[in-house]
Order: structure tokens, then sequence, then C-alpha cells
């Protein structure tokens, strides 16, 4: 991951740098941002049925057992300018759909002309890179994982979830 985010930056206009906000993380921790996800969701919608909150779930946080981050296959990145202030993305890193009225997904139509602009930026050095963006969430790439493998016909992933000590 590090020489695809090496050669990523390599890419990007000379004043701008690759700002990584998170990488791999634990099955546990990413049971905690599922769950409590999940638990939001009901509170706001307390008519749907378990399924249909797992599924609504599962749009924003990746369920444990599929976790691209515990994985190591998966970062969370934005960009940011010599100064190191983060340019304008749309929303901020980790915004949900409900917080930024679906602004967060990558193809928003909802974006001003500069965050469309700054994100293809960050969209075309990921992508030659080899990476895969997650739609629902502009900052999140992965390489390796089960959706990459899905996005790019592999007929496996190459990573799955793991516990470090």
């Amino acid at each position: 991951m590090l020489t695809r985010l090496q050669q990523a930056q390599s890419r990007l206009p000379g004043s701008v740098q690759l700002l990584f906000i998170e990488g791999y993380r634990p099955p546990s921790l990413q049971r905690r941002y599922f769950e409590e996800y999940s638990d939001e969701l009901a509170r706001a919608h307390p008519d749907w049925k378990a399924a249909e909150l797992r599924e609504a779930a599962s749009r924003f946080v990746s369920p444990p057992e599929i976790a691209p981050h515990s994985a190591g296959a998966a970062v969370d990145v934005t960009l940011i300018d010599h100064q190191g202030r983060e340019l304008d993305m749309g929303t901020r890193v980790n915004a949900s759909p409900e917080e930024s009225e679906g602004a967060c997904y990558t193809d928003a139509p909802n974006l001003s002309a500069r965050a469309r602009t700054n994100r293809a930026t960050l969209g075309d050095a990921l992508s030659t890179a080899g990476l895969i963006n997650y739609g629902t969430e502009w900052w999140h790439w992965s390489f390796g994982d089960r959706y990459w493998a899905l996005q790019t016909q592999q007929p496996a992933a190459l990573y799955g979830p793991v516990e470090l000590p």
C-alpha cells in the first residue's frame, strides 16, 4: 500500500500532498464503528427491521467480517496544500450520508466546482496507482480487498481481516 500511495503522491501537482487519515483498523474497532452507526440509524428509524438497518449501515460502514480496513487493504486520505491545510473536498472526511446530505458520495451532484476538481485530482492520482474508490466515501481507497477484487474482476481478494497483537 505504501508504494502505491507514494506513486499517487508523485502524480499530484507540486503544491498538493496526500494526507493519510487512517489505514489498518482492528476488527474489534470496526465492529464498534458498525454497531454505533447501526444504533444511530435505529434511533432515527425505529420502524426499520434488523435486515434494513444492517443494509443501510453497510452502505457507510463495512460489516466487521468483510471490512477492508481490518485487512490493511484500505486507506482514508484527503489532500492538503503546501501549508498543511486540507483542500475543499465538499465534506469532511468521515461525514455520513445523513450529515452531508449525500455529499460524501464520490460523485455527489451537490458539490462546488472546487470540491469536484479536488476530488478528481485525488481520484486520478490514486486510480493511476491501482487503488479503487468506495463510492459512498470519497476519501476511502483500497487495494487487494473484496471490493477491489469485484471491481477489477479478480478471482479473489488478496487480503482478509487480521487481528494484530
